[in-house]
């Protein structure tokens, strides 16, 4: 197995979800993506989507980079988490199950599985 396949498959081991991908922040395309990752939409509109918020909130004049992005429906949890590394940044983006997520701990072990992704 891939290592990148398998750092997604160990976010798929975390309560609640049920579908991850990483995506490249700038371009959209789809790295790798495990689980019921299609509720997430496409790469681009992942891609399209965080850079329009950035934007907004620069323009709002909030300071710093963006870090992450929680989006929540009636069913799911969207938690998407910037990655940086040399060159363009990459997003990981998970869904969770809404009834058996606890969303503080999600967004925690979004973030550190984040952090991990390239170590």
């Amino acid at each position: 197995m891939h290592a990148l396949e398998a750092s997604l498959s160990d976010v798929l081991d975390s309560p609640g979800v049920v579908g991850a991908a990483l995506v490249d922040a700038v371009t959209g395309l789809d790295h790798r993506s495990v689980g019921e990752h299609r509720l997430l939409g496409t790469g681009a509109e992942l891609a399209e989507l965080t850079g329009l918020i950035s934007e907004r909130l620069c323009e709002a004049g909030a300071e710093g980079e963006l870090e992450s992005l929680v989006v929540t429906s009636t069913r799911h949890h969207h938690v998407v988490q910037v990655v940086h590394r040399q060159g363009d940044p990459l997003l990981l983006a998970t869904v969770l199950d809404r009834e058996r997520t606890n969303l503080a701990l999600a967004i925690r072990q979004s973030a550190d599985h984040a952090r991990d992704l390239l170590a």
